[in-house]
């Protein structure tokens, strides 16, 4: 069995990060994991094949700073989790009395230490926000930890909350935009930071997840990103983005048909 994790993990590809959400799901052990793979051990397995892991799990509970080091341990060098900030403070009636819970959370995952990622601030359809209260939220965010830059995803899946203004602060702040590319909520590929933050929600139960010819074009959107180039051919919501560089990218393949969504990420690594 050890000899499943002889080969080495892939690596970034020009600053691309591709993955999926979570490790733990049931039909991946029928597609994904090897027959005879304990459960304890598919985060090291998953983590050899991927480039990164987006954990969803944190949104719906918090984890001991232990448990996080533990994830740390089990992956490769290079390897980044991205994360969901908790629904308890993403829920809250009051955002900006939230600093506390805030702090706390990152604290606690920045166990992670170099393999943490951005953060994920998911508001939920039907969670309004107001602007002045968002500006002084996003204010609040810490910018590093451990002395280490901290970044920071935004995704709002409120259509009447997406706007220009809504660009624009989300870029005063460099906090990304999520773009997705789901029908069922806002797809906007505006970019408003130094990274770009992708989920892709579309995945079909084929082989590879995606069509072969999505995901090439998937994998040239991808490098685009990272040479600093807006998209011109996905949906925008405000004015270009001021030209950079370049820019770190962050792909994630979630939901949908989920059970194929790991031979997904792995067709566009290889692509890539």
């Amino acid at each position: 069995m050890d000899d499943l994790f002889a080969s080495p993990p892939p690596l970034a590809t020009a600053g691309i990060r591709v993955g999926i959400g979570g490790w733990t799901f049931a039909p991946w052990r029928k597609n994904f994991y090897p027959d005879g793979l304990v459960q304890r051990r598919e985060l090291e397995y998953a983590s050899r094949q991927l480039t990164a892991i987006e954990i969803n799990g944190t949104y719906y509970s918090a984890q001991k700073p232990a448990t996080y080091a533990s994830w740390r341990d089990q992956t490769p060098d290079g390897f980044v989790f991205s994360a969901k900030a908790p629904k308890r403070i993403m829920q809250s009636r009051s955002l900006v009395s939230t600093r506390a819970q805030v702090e706390d959370f990152v604290g606690g995952i920045a166990e992670l230490g170099p393999k943490l990622g951005p953060l994920v601030w998911q508001f939920e359809a039907g969670r309004r926000v107001d602007a002045d209260e968002l500006d002084a939220f996003l204010a609040l965010l810490p910018r590093d930890v451990d002395g280490r830059p901290l970044r920071h995803a935004l995704e709002v899946r409120d259509p009447a909350a997406v706007d220009a203004d809504f660009i624009e602060l989300a870029r005063r702040h460099q906090v990304a935009t999520v773009f997705t590319d789901s029908t069922d909520y806002p797809s906007f590929a505006d970019l408003t930071a130094d990274f770009v933050y992708a989920r892709l929600m579309r995945s079909q139960p084929i082989e590879t997840g995606y069509p072969p010819k999505e995901l090439t074009q998937w994998a040239e959107r991808a490098r685009a990103w990272s040479r600093g180039e807006d998209i011109a051919d996905l949906p925008h919501v405000g004015e270009p983005a001021p030209a950079m560089p370049r820019r770190d990218v962050f792909v994630y393949f979630i939901s949908s048909a989920k059970e194929r969504n790991p031979a997904a990420a792995m067709e566009l690594i290889r692509r890539l």
